[in-house]
């Protein structure tokens, strides 16, 4: 140090200007440093409280909706939206706002208050213009009219402005590229991808699949809390809704950084969304969208009232579940118009109703086969015994005539069930005992209770219980009840799971149509679930040999030449069934029909259980065993193209 004075004293101009600079310099410095820590210190510790880190709930992609063999009926597509980023709007907010002020000055009347309202109406102006304008020209650059919906984009900015606004949905690969030429030449826009429902054959098992809502709401295992929340869907209806927690998966947890006006600044991902898993149901996808067709085959086309129930009785597998009409689940997915809206609750039609589960009707017919079973069980029938029929059944001669559609004669079991006779039923329901076994029946084979196979979509119907018996009860309801006509209400699906239990030797399956579920990634947290197949419930507790009376007749009505249920014979298959038609009536007029057909096959080993209910048909015989026809002629190809494919794969191993 003494060296450096010493130079310094000495007359060296070149080192004393180089001493100079370096103190100035460090003064400089001195002075900067102390602006910063003392001075500025206040403004960036203001700045940093004002930046406030918000979490945004991120939703995950949806699972797959598999038929038993993997086929696809629902799966997702992608999905391209523009956003706005309102936060790199804020210069030309505030241009806007002083164009504004000049142009609309608070009236000179005004008080302070007054003029702070003002103020802010002339905020929201500018920024509702300066969005409009951006959509403008981003609708010149596509070719597609793009409308700001000024109170929601007020709700929007007030509310989540640190997230963009979304300025179009569903972005095509031409708009796309469009974007990507001019986009640089306005501010904060964004394209985001996502995803949303896509049926990829159209509106088959709609009423199966059910339709989804907007819900941003959280489920189990997930945070509940947010601070914001990204568009998300839940299943509100049918297996959407049923299975929402498999299929929605756990959203995701964005952590995004706003300044002190709420603008976003940062984000980043805390835990990535977790896909949901994909659901396999118990329904043939070839046969499904075969029994649609088939029930469309009517003379009332496209806008036949009717079901049809496909089942494997040897375990309750739900194999087709069609409704009809019906409607394309996708609709729901947008805005639904007011004609649309009509269309879908149009109360002669109603679309949106799921007739194999949450429509009862009277059964007709087809619920001798109850009847019959619990007259053998009572030992009052002799199927050799024969009785005479009128034409019709009176208890006394001033009390109501019940018609009998078969011709006057003498009947013994057999033609009696061929022929659909209501006057040999009656005569056997009325003797002792047997509407006691009826009813007993009737409960073993859950009769008015509700099915779980689709909880939101299921109604119970009606039957009479022991205790209806002691009281107020008559030989006209048990005449009526013998034949499924009167205290006697019934869906197809739970003729489906009484047909089954007769076809199977007694056993009461509970019905099943989702087999398992597994995740898409075997790292995610969803679980695989498999849901119990062959889950008895009940068993009838029948006499093996009255089992096999009955499935002998039913066979008889289908191979007989003058059967009732003829119409569905088919060659290779040996079938049985049983043929309805229940009429409706309203103050003591029939104002309707309702049609069935319930039938099993083969025989011998029964493996299919095929219900057909048609609303305003002709005849059971006529309109529904025709139809049922048709399905087994598909379930005989669908076997042998099922049996190729097994031999192909076989023989390439």
């Amino acid at each position: 140090m003494k060296l450096i004075f010493d130079q310094l004293k000495r007359d060296n101009r070149e080192l004393r200007f180089l001493a100079v600079i370096m103190f100035v310099a460090i003064c400089l410095l001195i002075t900067g440093l102390w602006y910063i820590q003392i001075v500025s210190s206040r403004g960036f510790v203001a700045d940093q409280e004002g930046q406030i880190t918000r979490t945004v709930r991120v939703p995950a992609v949806r699972g797959k909706i598999l038929d038993r063999n993997g086929y696809t009926i629902a799966d997702n597509r992608l999905v391209l939206t523009l956003d706005l980023y309102l936060g790199e709007l804020s210069s030309r907010f505030r241009k806007s706002y002083k164009q504004l002020r000049e142009r609309m000055p608070a009236p000179p009347g005004y008080d302070k208050k007054d003029r702070r309202v003002h103020s802010v109406r002339v905020q929201r102006l500018a920024r509702y213009q300066v969005v409009s304008n951006i959509a403008h020209q981003v609708s010149l650059w596509l070719n597609t009219p793009i409308t700001i919906d000024e109170k929601k984009f007020h709700r929007h900015f007030e509310a989540e402005r640190a997230l963009p606004w979304p300025l179009l949905e569903n972005l095509n690969q031409q708009q796309l590229a469009r974007l990507e030429e001019k986009s640089q030449t306005l501010p904060g826009l964004a394209v985001r991808s996502g995803s949303i429902r896509r049926y990829p054959y159209g509106d088959t098992a709609a009423h199966l699949i059910g339709i989804m809502k907007k819900d941003h709401s959280s489920v189990k295992n997930e945070d509940a809390f947010f601070n914001y929340r990204l568009p998300d869907w839940k299943g509100f209806t049918g297996i959407e809704g049923t299975y929402d927690e498999y299929l929605r998966g756990l959203a995701g947890t964005k952590a995004i950084t706003v300044n002190y006006l709420s603008y976003q600044t940062t984000n980043t991902f805390l835990r990535e969304p977790d896909p949901g898993g994909n659901l396999t149901l118990t329904i043939d996808l070839y046969l499904q969208r075969f029994v649609e067709q088939a029930l469309r085959q009517t003379e009332f086309g496209d806008n036949v009232r009717g079901a049809v129930v496909v089942m494997d009785p040897r375990n309750g597998d739900i194999l087709a579940s069609a409704s009809a009409p019906t409607y394309h689940p996708g609709i729901f997915l947008n805005r639904i118009s007011h004609e649309t809206f009509a269309w879908l609750n149009d109360p002669e039609t109603k679309r949106q109703v799921n007739r194999v589960t949450y429509y009862h009707y009277h059964p007709g017919s087809v619920f001798k086969i109850i009847t019959a079973l619990a007259a053998l069980e009572a030992g009052q029938l002799n199927p050799a015994e024969q009785i005479e029929n009128l034409g019709y059944w009176q208890y006394r001669p001033n009390t109501r005539k019940i018609n009998d559609l078969a011709s006057p004669g003498w009947y013994d079991f057999r033609k009696a069930f061929v022929k659909s006779s209501n006057t040999y039923f009656i005569e056997h329901a009325l003797r002792p005992g047997v509407v006691q076994k009826m009813v007993q029946l009737g409960q073993r084979l859950q009769l008015g209770k509700k099915s779980d196979l689709i909880p939101m979509q299921a109604v119970a119907g009606n039957y009479p219980k022991k205790s209806d018996l002691l009281a107020g009860w008559g030989p006209g309801d048990t005449a009526n009840l013998s034949i499924g006509q009167g205290p006697v209400h019934v869906t197809p699906l739970q003729v489906a799971v009484y047909t089954s239990a007769i076809a199977n030797g007694g056993t009461v399956y509970k019905p099943r149509i989702a087999a398992k579920v597994e995740p898409v990634d075997p790292e995610s947290s969803v679980q695989p679930t498999y849901f119990k197949q062959g889950d008895e419930i009940a068993n009838l507790r029948a006499s093996p040999q009255n089992l096999q009376i009955i499935r002998e007749v039913m066979k008889a009505d289908v191979h007989d030449p003058d059967g009732t249920g003829s119409a569905a014979w088919t060659d290779g298959l040996t079938i049985g069934g049983k043929t309805g038609t229940a009429e409706v009536e309203k103050n003591r007029r029939i104002v309707d029909k309702i049609t069935w057909f319930t039938s099993f096959a083969p025989v011998e080993n029964p493996r299919y259980v095929v219900v057909v209910m048609v609303e305003s048909g002709d005849f059971g015989g006529t309109t529904c065993a025709p139809i049922a026809g048709m399905i087994y002629k598909e379930i005989v190809r669908l076997e042998r193209f099922y049996q190729q494919q097994q031999s192909h794969v076989a023989r390439n191993i």
